[in-house]
């Protein structure tokens, strides 16, 4: 493949949040509209699980088909969008880093026609993102 056709980028906050309390916002996914504000709609499903489908749509965009790929409990889950030939991996690790720290990463791997243009448009608003979960966790684990 070509460099145009990968695209690969890494984003990530720390928060006083232990994992637990992350997990359990990122398993809510009806819920995920109320922090991320790239989500008009979502519904799930099933069960948060690998191999279990949602269905996410943006504020003024089409809905978007995903299926969760890997789901390990407190530490990471892996979701999986097809569009064509493009391929979207997102990756939501939760890592400990000791001292009452943990840090949460949103790796995102695009692979297929137009990945260079289309992965940094999906991941634009991550930052944004990963702030209101951050607070959302911090609140709640307070």
């Amino acid at each position: 493949m070509s460099d145009q056709n990968t695209w690969r980028c890494e984003y990530a906050i720390e928060t006083s949040a232990p994992a637990e309390t992350i997990w359990s916002i990122f398993r809510d996914v009806r819920s995920w509209k109320a922090w991320n504000a790239g989500i008009e709609r979502i519904d799930i499903d099933g069960p948060f699980v690998a191999g279990t489908w949602f269905t996410m749509t943006p504020p003024g965009e089409d809905a978007l088909r995903s299926q969760l790929i890997e789901v390990r409990e407190n530490a990471c889950f892996i979701d999986e969008t097809r569009v064509g030939d493009l391929v979207i991996k997102v990756a939501h690790r939760i890592e400990p880093l000791g001292s009452a720290r943990t840090r949460v990463v949103y790796a995102v791997d695009a692979r297929g026609p137009q990945a260079s243009e289309i992965g940094p448009a999906v991941a634009s608003d991550f930052p944004d993102v990963l702030a209101s979960l951050a607070k959302l966790a911090e609140t709640r684990s307070a």
